[in-house]
């Protein structure tokens, strides 16, 4: 069985460390805990681990998040991997700081890397693991908030919840999308 661990964000030393990029934070995590490099590749920034017999593609777009999609579809049909095999990494406004929330498919719910991403393959029928990053700013302000900087405080909550994500990615790919839905969302 092989995986596609997608985690979206924007490249570039301006964006490192925002509200936008944890997906990259957690696919970086997950990544270091199984041992593995990421390197260049086509539309982004590639890393291959296993865990178990299972086969994990772990990417980074480098397309920025608007045309996460390319990338997606690149390495969905060069690896030759499921839409049910796919696992999305976004931050979410929607949800309070460090909340979890893992869903089977899905709408768009305005994201643009996700609107990109079903463009692109035809389907949303790929699991998304959407991380609450808050949405304490002003109206009119939203661009700004997604792509400002964590506080430190904001680090310390969000450490733990962090490599829960890496636990919910094995999970995903060890008892299947349902049975972590039931471990992990019921805990949020």
């Amino acid at each position: 069985m092989k995986y596609l661990i997608v985690g979206l964000g924007n490249i570039g030393d301006e964006y490192a460390n925002t509200r936008h990029n944890i997906g990259f934070v957690v696919a970086d995590a997950f990544a270091f805990d199984r041992k593995a490099v990421f390197e260049s590749a086509r539309y982004a920034s590639v890393a291959r681990a296993s865990v178990k017999g299972r086969g994990f593609v772990i990417i980074k777009p480098t397309t920025f998040m608007n045309l996460s999609g390319k990338a997606v579809r690149y390495w969905m049909t060069k690896e030759d991997i499921l839409p049910e095999n796919i696992l999305v990494i976004v931050d979410d406004l929607a949800l309070p700081l460090g909340s979890l929330r893992l869903r089977k498919k899905g709408s768009d719910g305005g994201h643009n890397g996700l609107i990109s991403i079903i463009e692109e393959t035809g389907t949303s029928d790929f699991a998304r693991l959407r991380i609450g990053i808050g949405s304490d700013f002003a109206k009119g302000y939203q661009v700004d908030y997604v792509l400002s900087r964590w506080t430190k405080e904001e680090e310390q909550t969000l450490l733990p919840k962090i490599a829960t994500a890496v636990d919910i990615i094995k999970n995903f790919a060890f008892v299947g999308i349902d049975r972590t839905m039931n471990l992990f969302n019921k805990n949020e």
